[in-house]
């Protein structure tokens, strides 16, 4: 019987979607960690934190209290009542009720949800570039097409709604925003998100708004909801949340994402059925913990993330060719190359120095890995523990500046 190869198969779109350059470089540095190397993991956004105390221990009783069960398809009635009034208390959107949230495994699922609920094939979504590689990938498995609106270092990295106005056309059905920002850790003001949320309700379009880092973020910059600037007529605003980057939970794989309007409704449970049937039982229990308990913890964590940004940042302090841009929100360090550095160096381009650093045990993410404007760029995360980040900017600091 002949064997089947990937040429005798008819094109699927799987075969577009990337497994990652993020992923690649993550396994190839624990191969080497596993054996026994030393690994700098500068490439993923793991938050270094364990759940605070009050999370692990609702895990536990909701375990022994026999919660290991099938659950609500849309999320426990205590977590989605609990989220609701969380979004109307710190996220300032008007009249959010139970029925209008929705719980996922993690925000990137609720991605999948939301543009497999919203788009028809053709359909085009704005987003930035660079952009977090997911949000572009998810918007093909829904048959839509991404539309990159490139970001400039010139104009620290910002969204710009006139930029975005110029990527419109009749088959834009979405503007996408994600802020604080992966991979720059830009944050867009409130005057920003007003002039976008004025033009996408110009043009009678939807916004997804990505706000996964809403607790990663230093002073002076503040975050803003964009579906709070919007009144009670946030009917066409979809806003996406995660407990992995604000509570350090991101194995347990838990988000949320809100809609008022009926069509996300009356889809979006079909899509959770068909895919999870359920988040985790134990791990809502934690979610509902981390959100009603103390939050003590998030202000810990924002402060070592500000001092790990800051080791990060360092590291580049006087380093001819590499413009780190100082991030306002995200453990992420973006650094824009000059070309110059490729030829001290004796490499082509970026993604052969991020290629050399991986294969030195420091992690890292080329430029071109989030989008097509960006090639001249390398990624670094901060979120590992703060030894590890203290002694890899140091290893960084010298791979970069060998002669």
């Amino acid at each position: 019987m002949p064997t089947l190869t990937a040429a005798a198969h008819p094109p699927h779109r799987l075969d577009e979607i990337s497994l990652g350059k993020i992923v690649q470089i993550r396994e190839q540095l624990l191969t080497a960690q596993a054996a026994g190397a030393r690994v700098f993991r500068f490439e993923s956004g793991d938050p270094g934190f364990a759940p605070p105390a009050h999370v692990l221990e609702a895990v536990t009783r909701a375990g022994l209290a026999g919660q290991t069960h099938y659950v609500p398809n849309n999320g426990t009635p205590e977590l989605r009542r609990a989220l609701a009034a969380k979004a109307v208390a710190k996220n300032r959107i008007a009249g959010v009720r139970e029925s209008d949230v929705f719980v996922t495994n993690g925000a990137m699922h609720a991605l999948f949800v939301v543009f497999g609920s919203l788009l028809d094939p053709g359909d085009e979504v704005v987003i930035p570039d660079p952009m977090w590689t997911e949000v572009a990938e998810n918007i093909c498995l829904a048959g839509g097409v991404p539309v990159g609106v490139p970001l400039r270092p010139d104009q620290d990295f910002a969204y710009r709604p006139e930029a975005i106005e110029r990527a419109l056309t009749p088959r834009t059905r979405a503007i996408f925003l994600n802020s604080p920002h992966n991979p720059t850790g830009a944050v867009l003001s409130r005057a920003t998100l007003q002039a976008i949320l004025d033009l996408a309700r110009a043009r009678d379009l939807w916004i997804v708004a990505d706000e996964a880092y809403e607790d990663v973020i230093y002073p002076p910059a503040a975050h803003t909801s964009i579906a709070a600037l919007a009144g009670d007529d946030w009917e066409r605003i979809v806003s996406i949340y995660s407990f992995s980057k604000s509570h350090a939970m991101a194995g347990l794989r838990i988000g949320y994402f809100l809609t008022r309007s009926p069509l996300l409704q009356e889809r979006a449970p079909k899509l959770l059925r068909c895919t999870i049937n359920g988040v985790n039982s134990l791990a809502q229990a934690a979610a509902l913990a981390a959100v009603t308990g103390n939050q003590d913890h998030v202000a810990a964590m924002r402060a070592e993330y500000q001092l790990r940004r800051d080791l990060l940042l360092d590291a580049f302090r006087g380093l001819d060719g590499f413009d780190p841009f100082p991030p306002q929100g995200t453990f992420f360090l973006w650094v824009t190359l000059d070309p110059a550095v490729y030829a001290r160096l004796g490499l082509a381009d970026a993604d052969a120095l991020s290629r050399r650093l991986a294969a030195q045990g420091i992690g890292n993410t080329p430029g071109d890995a989030f989008g097509l404007a960006c090639p001249d760029a390398l990624r670094f995360s901060s979120s590992c523990d703060t030894a590890m980040v203290r002694a890899g900017a140091a290893a960084l600091r010298h791979a970069l500046a060998v002669s």
